[in-house]
């Protein structure tokens, strides 16, 4: 059953959902083509879903370190086990084991919670972080406008 976005997965950190439904859109085309049974284009689909998340994370993980969230080593080791559950998936399929619906239910079922449990601890921290650096670059825009004012 392919997963349906719903408000309830936002985080309201309009970057992190994106990648997060673009993660979904990924998950969705391998229930698409676990129906095909073609196996190359299963691998095609878990590479890139693998390439992307793997990505996805490295960014979240910044914007944790940066917002000094307490938990951002905690959040780090949990990306760190699901990667490496996954690579015992992308092994699988590349000796050509039919792995996909079992991948994804364990995806599926994977996200949904991460996002509802583990990635809305930590969305209060960044975004204040983020209103903090929005606030500093129009304090920063607000001096350069005065002072330009004064030597043209």
């Amino acid at each position: 059953m392919p997963i349906n976005w719903s408000v309830d997965l936002d985080t309201g950190i309009e970057v992190i959902d994106h990648q997060h439904r673009q993660i979904v859109d990924f998950i969705n085309q391998l229930e698409v083509v676990n129906t095909t049974h073609d196996k190359a284009k299963l691998k095609e689909v878990v590479d890139a879903c693998v390439d992307y998340t793997l990505s996805h994370f490295a960014f979240e993980e910044s914007l944790q370190e940066e917002a000094g969230y307490k938990y951002c080593k905690p959040h780090k080791k949990v990306h760190e086990l699901f990667t490496r559950k996954v690579a015992e998936y992308q092994q699988r399929v590349d000796l050509g084991e039919d792995v996909g619906n079992e991948l994804h239910g364990m995806l599926a079922r994977w996200l949904v919670n991460h996002i509802k449990r583990d990635d809305a601890d930590y969305v209060a921290s960044v975004k204040a972080n983020m209103v903090d650096i929005i606030k500093e670059k129009e304090e920063k825009q607000e001096t350069k406008g005065w002072f330009s004012r004064f030597f043209k």
